[in-house]
């Protein structure tokens, strides 16, 4: 049997898990089997520019954690190599991620099961969310259909002003001497 000090911080190892499972906007667990260390090194990095933070867990641990968290449809995938890509900001991002990452790299990664905004999803809808650009993409992609219309709308606007009120004045040409 554990020891008491041991307990405790496996005890603490879960609620911390549950509490950063309960705040995040989508999780993501991944198996991991088979990725080099410059693989890991560069999937980090796409992570931590994304705002996702990203960790090996262990199965058990990690289990309690999303039962605490109210999340027991992970148990039965809870195994082998096991890592967690959770965010608080981009809910699509961690799956982005990944998906994009295991096309790159031969397929090295595979999802394992997740959640967005508190919604589990399958793998294949996991995956779904890897051929969406990011929220900021979307964000541009949108804003841009709304300013081409405005801009055309500005644009035949001068023009009506113009044939009102004739050409705007032009700056004065200097005097050549």
């Amino acid at each position: 049997m554990p020891n008491s000090k041991v307990l405790e911080s496996k005890k603490a190892i879960v609620d911390a898990l549950a509490t950063k499972l309960q705040g995040s906007t989508a999780a993501v667990f991944v198996d991991y089997k088979g990725i080099t260390v410059a693989q890991d090194t560069e999937l980090r990095n796409k992570f931590r520019e994304a705002g996702v933070e990203y960790t090996v867990v262990k199965n058990t641990l990690t289990r309690f954690a999303a039962n605490k968290a109210g999340y027991n449809q992970f148990d039965e995938m809870l195994n082998g190599t096991t890592s967690l890509a959770t965010t608080t900001g981009d809910p699509i991002a961690p799956a982005r991620i990944v998906c994009e990452f295991a096309k790159k790299n031969k397929n090295v990664l595979k999802i394992k099961g997740g959640f967005v905004e508190g919604s589990v999803l399958s793998v294949e809808q996991l995956q779904g969310f890897g051929e969406l650009p990011s929220k900021d993409a979307l964000i541009a992609q949108v804003l841009g259909t709304f300013l081409a219309p405005i801009s055309a709308l500005a644009f035949c606007l001068d023009q009506i002003r113009q044939q009102k009120e004739g050409p705007a004045p032009a700056e004065e040409a200097p005097a050549e001497a």
